[in-house]
């Protein structure tokens, strides 16, 4: 009996971790969680679960910088736009897609001037088939010159 149970104990550690190794990863899912509908109209979710995650990448906030490291002095509009560009290739330089975002958080230093721009981030969004939790606040500044900023987390 006792050489039974060493045996079963042997191929056990033998099969197990290879059994493991073997079975497929699920797909990653996104589950949108809204209790009321208003908030579609404003392009975001209340939650956002990811299940069968492969990875999370954390994006610091995005902003209007060039590629040399410069900070634009340019208008919201202008300003909202290339920090969309150079999320969306952060995004896709560590190999994920935008549609796996499922945090934003927005900083913008004027609210007032935002609004009139926001449909570019909506069609940004609907763009991509991106589905986030969002947060917008209004901080009294940014990094010198800078507008707005965008800080996502994206799952594939």
């Amino acid at each position: 009996m006792k050489k039974a149970a060493k045996v079963l104990t042997v191929l056990l550690i033998i099969t197990v971790p290879a059994l493991a190794q073997n079975q497929k990863k699920g797909k990653m899912e996104k589950r949108i969680i809204n209790p009321w509908q208003w908030q579609d109209q404003r392009s975001y979710a209340q939650a956002v679960e990811a299940k069968n995650v492969e990875s999370t990448l954390y994006i610091s906030g995005q902003t209007a910088i060039s590629d040399d490291g410069i900070s634009s002095d340019a208008d919201m509009k202008t300003q909202l736009i290339k920090a969309l560009e150079n999320l969306e290739k952060v995004i896709s330089k560590a190999g994920y897609e935008p549609k796996g975002i499922v945090r934003l958080n927005i900083y913008t230093t004027s609210t007032a001037e935002l609004w009139p721009h926001f449909n570019i981030f909506q069609d940004w969004v609907a763009k991509h088939g991106v589905k986030q939790a969002l947060t917008l606040l209004e901080v009294k500044s940014l990094f010198e010159t800078l507008k707005v900023e965008l800080e996502a987390t994206v799952v594939k």
